[in-house]
């Protein structure tokens, strides 16, 4: 299949960055996909050949398109407002730092020896339960297929075309871009220490792109920003936290990887709060049932489908070991809830709806239960077994 390119720029005296380089154009129109499916038999051949993809997961009954026309029309009305507000949180691509900035250089066979034996040296100390988690944290950066197909479903801000000039549309595919590093990175860095089971990683990868997440956000972007603007954050604080373990650990480069990540993820969630602050400005009423709706079904972090080919439980039991390690606790969930309840001063919010003000108090009274169930699961996780984990070759890690 031969390819065309035809060239195509966004114009923007402030955004200049942003130009779009040459796309491809395919010439031919014939596509061909082949696929095999069970055209009938059981429930249970059924579900085993689901199983072959993605493992048994239990999803919501499907809500969809919530939003009613108004509210769209509000989301069409900010589009200067995103090129304004918006892409500024965005770095050119020509000033982004690059995997190949932190890793051994390929080009010179002797320096490449050298570096590659450094970072073997600096990682064959640190423990188990420490990549447990670091794995787990770049099987979920590389699931960005389903991150971009999650905002893409939003009503009023999705890219219409895949190549849109709307700021939200520009937005989506440059924030991919930028995320798109942070798995690759990781990846390789995991890669190279030799400390973990690849294979098994690159097929929980392919399991968990292949499941999907179930957001629960109803295609409607005032919940869809409020469940990225909570989630950026928690990524945030757990590269964040990565980064002090290895420091910890003696691996300063690995200290710097996760930290220059979580610097990314600072930014991104910077963007996306401040979409919400603008439709609490707007739709006040809107946007604290939105809140509310969002809390009441728990932000789920992104990896919910994880899965191993072997361990039915593993999300439960990645999150178990970030847990005790500190990278991403129940007190991080509660800290994050309370930071956005005053970041969109929910509690100075007036001239609500009753249902707006019940949803207001439900928000604010949050926290302080969030942090009793935190100690109670402590209490718990001192009884806690140690179990086998498949990226670390089935070495055993305590929960």
């Amino acid at each position: 299949m031969s390819l065309k390119f035809d060239s195509i720029t966004f114009q923007s005296q402030k955004f200049t960055s942003f130009a779009l380089p040459l796309m491809p154009r395919l010439s031919s129109s014939k596509f061909c996909m082949a696929s095999k499916a069970p055209c009938s038999g059981t429930k249970d051949e059924v579900e085993n050949h689901k199983k072959r993809f993605m493992p048994r997961q239990k999803v919501h009954v499907e809500v969809k398109h919530t939003m009613p026309p108004q509210k769209i029309e509000i989301f069409k009305s900010l589009e200067e407002w995103a090129e304004n507000n918006l892409l500024i949180h965005l770095k050119p691509v020509e000033k982004c730092w690059q995997p190949q900035d932190f890793l051994p250089d390929p080009t010179s066979s002797d320096e490449f020896d050298e570096q590659f034996k450094e970072l073997r040296e600096r990682t064959k100390e640190i423990p188990d339960d420490y990549f447990v988690v670091l794995v787990g944290d770049m099987i979920t950066e590389e699931a960005l297929p389903t991150y971009q197909s999650f905002l893409n479903s939003l009503d009023g801000v999705r890219d219409e075309t895949c190549a849109s000039l709307a700021s939200w549309a520009i937005w989506t595919r440059a924030w991919t871009a930028e995320e798109n590093r942070h798995g690759d990175l990781l990846n390789k860095y995991l890669y190279l220490s030799g400390r973990v089971d690849m294979r098994q990683i690159e097929k929980t990868i392919q399991y968990l792109i292949g499941s999907g997440m179930d957001f629960r956000t109803e295609n409607n972007p005032y919940l869809g920003f409020i469940y990225t603007s909570f989630q950026e954050r928690a990524t945030f604080i757990s590269h964040g936290n990565t980064a002090k373990l290895a420091k910890d650990h003696g691996d300063t480069k690995l200290a710097q990887i996760c930290g220059t990540i979580a610097s990314d993820e600072k930014r991104h969630e910077t963007a996306y709060t401040r979409i919400v602050e603008k439709l609490f400005e707007i739709d006040p009423d809107g946007a604290i049932l939105a809140f509310a709706d969002m809390m009441r079904k728990k932000i789920t972090m992104p990896a919910q489908f994880i899965y191993d080919g072997l361990d039915d439980n593993l999300f439960h039991h990645f999150s178990a070991v970030a847990q005790r390690l500190g990278v991403y606790t129940a007190k991080d969930y509660a800290d994050i809830l309370e930071l956005l309840v005053e970041k969109w001063k929910v509690k100075e919010l007036c001239g609500l709806s009753a249902d707006g003000r019940k949803a207001q108090d439900y928000v604010c009274g949050l926290p302080p239960k969030i942090r009793r169930l935190e100690e109670r699961a402590q209490e718990r996780a001192k009884q806690a077994p140690s179990i086998p984990f498949s990226w670390i070759f089935d070495r055993k890690v305590k929960l």
